[in-house]
């Protein structure tokens, strides 16, 4: 998670956890791991600067334990601190969650707006879904180019290959445009339930 881009994405995930709830460093690497997938080759080396610049900016605090028999070792104190987010964090989660450009589609950025989804508005929801759809939509054209470009002259297994990577795509396409579907299905219904409509006026 070196990068730029890969630490705005880290950003994104750890403001997001905390703002369910406050959580020890371990705890919160261990969520990275098991709800947000892509960060399952993730490490401590990767977190604590993230958490770092995080308590710099004040966008989250420290909860550290009583220590009322001398310091404990770093390694303990840092597996008892939990982290809380600020006022300040949950206003930067906001404006992050509302970003819905090119980064929120990409591979890396739309599994972690996904995975906040119920945080997030349901016209922003419903951009990243179409924006996902069309940037692979221009994959699937890609893959389908050079499968026409290359079909004779791979071998049986590089074909199959090919042939894997374009269904997974697809299938991707098609879940896109469930979803897709259900969102707008949901916001219409939310739209006839609004307070305009006399039908849902409270009695």
């Amino acid at each position: 998670m070196g990068g730029k881009k890969g630490a705005g994405v880290l950003e994104l995930a750890v403001l997001g956890l905390l703002h369910e709830a406050p959580l020890h460093g371990y705890e919160l690497r261990k969520r990275l791991n098991t709800q947000l997938g892509m960060f399952r080759a993730f490490s401590y080396g990767s977190l604590y600067p993230c958490l770092k610049q995080l308590l710099t900016e004040g966008l989250i605090v420290e909860d550290r334990p009583e220590e009322p028999n001398g310091a404990l070792p770093l390694q303990s104190r840092r597996s008892k601190i939990v982290y809380k987010l600020t006022a300040e964090g949950k206003e930067r989660l906001q404006r992050l969650l509302t970003e819905a450009g090119p980064a929120a589609w990409e591979d890396e950025g739309f599994g972690v707006h996904f995975a906040l989804f119920s945080q997030t508005r349901a016209d922003v929801r419903l951009r990243i879904l179409e924006g996902r759809r069309s940037r692979l939509e221009e994959r699937l054209e890609n893959v389908r180019a050079a499968l026409a470009r290359t079909r004779e002259r791979v071998d049986s297994y590089t074909l199959e290959l090919q042939n894997h990577g374009l269904e997974s795509v697809e299938r991707e396409v098609r879940w896109l445009n469930e979803l897709i579907g259900r969102e707008r299905a949901e916001q219409a219904q939310t739209s006839e339930k609004s307070p305009d409509n006399p039908d849902d006026t409270p009695r």
